[in-house]
């Protein structure tokens, strides 16, 4: 027998630690991002707080939308639908399970937890505290724009720095970009069918946006180095030495 021998000419797949959700080089990015979406949280959530009226800001930009897009309201009450709790909570699951399923153990504790978490605090802690109303009901941070919003962060930070990828980074980005963009336009049609303020759709935004990434850092930051992954042929082969 040679001096060494490793793992894939014993026939064992080589195996690799599986990477940061978030890589080095885009943490400064995230962290600033999380900063600026509490600052604006916090600052609208103090503006107003008990408040029963539209800000200057709604008043110019909800009639805007609502007289351009309000013709179609049949396509904005299906998208406000998308976001309910339980289609949502749906597909947070099956995105979990297909963590699990390919063994992604650091992403599927990644996907439980931003969707729950932003809601709950949204629903239990934000909207009663802030106490802002719209028709009698708490409007201020818009539940279902945070949950979306929650889902379509989840999504992109998954694409970001995958263990395996199998997609070009063009086609990461542009399903990144696409999960982004149907959260903003179920915010769009929130405010079109009158269910809230512009102003609320911005604070949901904010919230489940700080939750994804605050969620992403303290998993990078507290977990372990990555995890044992067969199959991939990247990175260094373990190699182990024997004597003839």
């Amino acid at each position: 027998m040679g001096p060494r021998t490793s793992r894939r000419a014993s026939g064992r797949p080589p195996l690799q630690t599986s990477r940061p959700l978030l890589p080095p080089a885009v943490r400064p990015l995230a962290i600033g991002l999380l900063a600026v979406c509490v600052v604006v949280a916090v600052l609208l959530g103090t503006l107003f707080a008990h408040h029963t009226r539209a800000s200057w800001l709604d008043a110019r930009v909800d009639p805007r939308l609502k007289a351009s897009l309000g013709g179609h309201r049949a396509i904005l009450k299906f998208l406000v639908d998308v976001a309910d709790p339980i289609p949502v909570a749906v597909m947070t699951t099956a995105l979990f399970l297909g963590c699990l399923a390919t063994r992604r153990w650091r992403a599927a504790v990644f996907v439980a937890v931003p969707v729950p978490v932003a809601g709950a605090l949204t629903e239990y802690l934000l909207k009663p505290l802030i106490d802002r109303t719209l028709v009698g009901g708490l409007s201020f941070p818009s539940g279902h724009t945070t949950g979306i919003i929650a889902l379509a962060g989840t999504v992109a930070v998954l694409l970001i720095n995958p263990i395996r990828p199998r997609l070009p980074v063009a086609v990461r980005v542009l399903l990144a970009l696409a999960a982004l963009l149907t959260a903003a336009v179920v915010a769009v049609a929130l405010v079109t069918l009158g269910l809230h303020y512009f102003t609320d759709t911005v604070g949901g935004a904010a919230v489940g946006t700080s939750v994804v990434l605050a969620t992403a850092l303290i998993i990078d930051r507290l977990g372990p180095r990555g995890d044992a992954t067969p199959g991939s042929t990247s990175g260094k082969i373990p190699t182990v030495s024997s004597r003839s």
